[in-house]
């Protein structure tokens, strides 16, 4: 078991190299889970066989090979390889970068330059690389975990290639498993299930998988651990999941929009992963409030009164037992009948105000507590509909200077299309005393 933890053709005074590190491939093509990106007919395939690189931008999760990616790439085509980490690098550092960079230009030899967590590097620090991937000093490959529209530089963008890195899925974590085995000689002491939910422990991360990896081949259980002895054991890791990030915004939109589409059960989903990722419930339950009014409206009123008893409840309960109820308004919101209709029209009724202007209510509708007003026609002519025939006047209540309007057009679901009878009797009747 000591190889496991020592490679015997290094240095015996060399600290070990964690297993994930000793396993980095050593070319492109043993780089898993990114053939859409690596294949021959994927983006850096393409570069490599040309053997002419482009700036790129590598944004994908932890653990999916950015920075494995990017030195490979540097290999394939022969260039210098230069690393820093926008953690731990300011403009000082930069500069001697660029110097280096500059000095090998013009021995003849082109630098890759990548730049780990580069959307960590303000506005300013951004702007720098600029000049040097202009004018060919380097080729600059970024990596972030952060959604690069919102963290980089327009200008930087607008000067490189991005490619998105998928989270490893199932097929390429057994994979480097197997790796793992074949290296040290010595299967993992799982079961198949526990092997199962070691993969999801890991979370779509090669380097965590491969950690976990070693820490139970370097425990050597007697027995092969079940599901429930490697939890035990291994404890669970935390999604990854930033609140304040992508993550945040990427799963509260698949809850709105499974919501939207009546999914009561990828709805109920994408609510326990935000819960499991820890996720403030309060701010899910203003989502759930605004799917209410935008996406239910009057098709279903009782929507809007489930969502706020839910707001209600959890912060009489609180969590854990509070999320129950937001659970219940979830599914509630998601199995009602579906309708933008208010939404719609209050967007239309906007519009027409802010085009109108301020144009002023018919005199009729105008109320004349002064004998001038009275005198100028303030309130003449109003018809007190409870005093007219089924309730309904039909006169007019738009400005003088418009025809009348119809923004809101209710929608034969839920209780929308009972109001859907009631405005077409009404027209009937406006039409009737109009001719």
């Amino acid at each position: 078991m000591s190889d496991l933890f020592h490679d015997p053709s290094s240095n015996v005074d060399e600290a070990p190299r964690p297993l994930a590190d000793r396993l980095r491939p050593a070319a492109l093509s043993e780089v898993v889970g990114q053939a859409h990106l690596i294949g021959p007919d994927g983006p850096i395939g393409r570069m490599v066989a040309s053997g002419h690189l482009s700036s790129i931008i590598f944004w994908g999760p932890p653990g999916t090979g950015k920075t494995t990616t990017a030195r490979l790439l540097a290999d394939a085509v022969g260039l210098a390889f230069e690393q820093v980490s926008a953690v731990f690098s300011g403009v000082a550092d930069l500069k001697k970068v660029f110097e280096a960079a500059r000095l090998r230009r013009s021995q003849g030899r082109s630098t890759l330059l990548f730049v780990d967590e580069i959307h960590r590097f303000n506005r300013a620090q951004q702007d720098s690389f600029l000049p040097v991937m202009e004018d060919g000093t380097v080729i600059l490959v970024g990596a972030t975990t952060e959604n690069p529209s919102f963290e980089l530089n327009a200008a930087l963008l607008s000067r490189a290639q991005v490619l998105v890195l998928n989270r490893l899925d199932d097929e390429a974590l057994e994979e480097l498993m197997s790796r793992a085995e074949a290296f040290v000689g010595e299967k993992l002491a799982l079961t198949d299930d526990a092997r199962i939910a070691l993969r999801a422990m890991a979370d779509g991360d090669g380097r965590f998988v491969l950690n976990l990896a070693e820490e139970i081949l370097a425990l050597a259980p007697a027995e092969a651990l079940d599901t429930q002895s490697l939890t035990k054991l291994m404890q669970r890791r935390a999604p990854i999941y930033d609140k304040s990030r992508e993550g945040h915004y990427n799963l509260i939109s698949a809850l709105h929009k499974s919501v939207r589409g009546s999914d009561v059960d990828a709805a109920l989903y994408w609510l326990a992963r935000m819960l499991d990722g820890g996720e403030d419930p309060l701010f899910i339950l203003r989502r759930v409030v605004r799917m209410a009014i935008e996406d239910i409206g009057l098709a279903d009123p009782q929507a809007l009164v489930q969502a706020l008893a839910a707001k209600d409840t959890f912060e009489f309960l609180g969590s854990p037992e509070g999320e129950l109820a937001l659970a219940q308004a979830v599914l509630y919101v998601a199995s009602a009948p579906k309708s933008n209709a208010q939404y719609t029209a209050f967007k239309g009724a906007m519009k027409t105000a802010k085009e109108t202007g301020s144009v002023a209510p018919p005199a009729h509708i105008l109320n004349a507590p002064t004998k001038l007003m009275k005198e100028l026609g303030y309130g003449a002519g109003y018809e007190y509909d409870h005093d007219s025939p089924d309730g309904f006047s039909g006169q007019n209540y738009f400005p003088d200077e418009m025809t009348r309007q119809r923004f809101y057009k209710p929608v034969e679901r839920g209780f929308e299309r009972d109001i859907a009878k009631r405005l077409a009797y009404w027209q009937k009747l406006r039409e009737e005393r109009r001719s």
